[in-house]
């Protein structure tokens, strides 16, 4: 396993480590939605019938993801 040390918190993390040491702000992203998704008309979109702009799906993949 490779360990790497926080430079935020002076710790050593790993790929199982969780730090309950941060800030999350809720918030609502708007830019979810058919328009911003890498399926969106594709022939892997799970509604293409349906898929239209500002609609969410539980599908949705961000059209800069990378793997």
């Amino acid at each position: 396993m490779e360990v790497n040390t926080c430079k935020v918190h002076s710790v050593q993390v790993g790929n199982s480590y969780t730090c309950d040491t941060f800030e999350m702000k809720a918030a609502l992203k708007a830019e979810q939605n058919c328009i911003s998704c890498v399926r969106f008309e594709a022939s892997d979109c799970a509604n293409p019938k349906k898929a239209a702009p500002s609609m969410s799906c539980n599908h949705w993949a961000p059209k800069n993801a990378s793997a």
